[in-house]
């Protein structure tokens, strides 16, 4: 093939890449399934190892039981070990607000659709403040009437990154004007890493505990 002919034949790819989305994911795609039982199921105690012991007993709530999130990632210990150092850290130590850490964590479990995560952060969102309104509106995106100009920042960083893979300037300056350097790359890490939890839990099929909420009544993807 000549060189003419493959500058023809990489520009109709590269058109048909954009028509397609080929670098970016595009709303609107069909829904997606998920599963209705587990394909790795939760470790019960009495599955423990003498590593799983140690690791989980840690995570025991009042009553003695483990979360299914927790007990199905500790079916892999050294993987549960050193993911849970930086879990940890999103959840207790990192510098944003436990608000604006909520929100964050609400959007990309939605945009994932992990009901599991977004059930589980919807009690956390509201033991730090969220109401049920602010909760659904977070489903329906950074335009819906009623948010403040850097809550709607917050949803919006989810967004860029969930379909373009970077925040843009537009919305970094948003952020910019509230945050310092460590809490703009806490946005970055605790979309990235409950972003990997979706994928976790819908890949493994964890299922809601009783009693959790899933996805707000009202809510539509």
């Amino acid at each position: 093939m000549n060189s003419f002919k493959v500058v023809c034949v990489s520009i109709g790819l590269l058109l048909v890449m954009t028509l397609v989305g080929g670098n970016s994911r595009q709303k609107g795609t069909k829904k997606p399934f998920r599963l209705k039982e587990p394909r790795l199921a939760p470790l019960t105690e009495a599955q423990w190892s003498e590593e799983q012991i140690k690791l989980l007993a840690p995570f025991k709530d009042e009553d003695g039981k483990v979360l299914n999130v927790i007990a199905t990632l500790a079916r892999h210990p050294k993987l549960f070990e050193h993911f849970m150092t930086f879990a940890l850290y999103i959840l207790q130590e990192q510098t944003l607000p436990a608000r604006d850490r909520e929100i964050l964590i609400l959007r990309i479990g939605w945009l994932c659709q992990a009901e599991y995560e977004f059930g589980q952060h919807t009690l956390a969102g509201k033991s730090v403040g969220l109401t049920d309104e602010e909760i659904l509106r977070i489903t329906k995106g950074p335009d819906e009437p009623g948010w403040s100009a850097f809550d709607a920042a917050l949803i919006r960083a989810v967004d860029e990154f969930y379909y373009d893979a970077i925040i843009s300037d537009a919305t970094w300056k948003v952020l910019s004007e509230r945050y310092n350097e460590h809490q703009l790359m806490d946005v970055i890490f605790t979309v990235g890493d409950y972003n990997l939890v979706s994928w976790a839990l819908n890949s493994c099929g964890v299922q809601l505990e009783k009693g959790v909420p899933g996805f707000p009544e009202g809510s539509k993807k």
